[in-house]
């Protein structure tokens, strides 16, 4: 191992890209403390640091035949390290973003539903509310909402007065609202 640490950077991978696993020793040794240290200044964490140059040293011998060079073993073993963290701070990024989004849906998507059962219930309630009206003044309501006649054509197809179906709507309005009230008192966001 003597032999090999007295070489150049340039000699260890020339040897490296014949596969001498002697000469990725002597680098490897070479290189890791340093780019442990860089890498945990930009991630602050040991184990992504550790992580992130060993997944830099493995590249680099899964693709030491191709290993070309524009600067330097060193510049191109930072630069290596460097783009590996960008590349997981993206991703994180990613996951918290989708993270986010089924949160704030399961949110967003509990409260549609719980809003539609809500609203099931308030229908529930108005329609025993009405079932249980005087008939005359069920009918005349019914007539009127339901239906959507005037106040002249109820008269005419029940043989009152178009004064008696307006009061007749009105006090069935009266008391299905203090009954609505009361739901809404329980459920203030409908």
């Amino acid at each position: 191992m003597r032999l090999y640490s007295n070489l150049s950077d340039v000699e260890l991978v020339d040897l490296l890209k014949s596969g001498n696993q002697l000469a990725y020793t002597e680098i490897f040794e070479r290189y890791t403390r340093v780019l442990l240290r860089h890498a945990f200044r930009l991630l602050s964490d040991h184990e992504e640091a550790h992580d992130v140059v060993q997944d830099v040293f493995l590249q680099l011998w899964q693709k030491r035949e191709d290993l070309s060079f524009k600067t330097s073993l060193s510049a191109y073993l930072y630069a290596s390290v460097r783009n590996k963290i960008f590349n997981l701070l993206s991703h994180q990024k990613v996951i918290l973003r989708y993270a986010e989004s089924i949160s704030s849906f399961m949110v967003e998507g509990y409260n549609i539903i719980e809003d539609q059962i809500r609203e099931k219930e308030l229908a529930l309630i108005i329609e025993k509310e009405v079932d249980a009206l005087p008939p005359k003044m069920r009918e005349v309501f019914l007539l009127n909402k339901k239906d959507e006649l005037n106040y002249r054509e109820i008269s005419e197809r029940l043989n009152i007065s178009s004064e008696t179906a307006k009061q007749q709507v009105y006090k069935a309005m009266k008391i299905l609202k203090l009954k609505i009230d009361s739901f809404l008192s329980i459920y203030p966001f409908l």
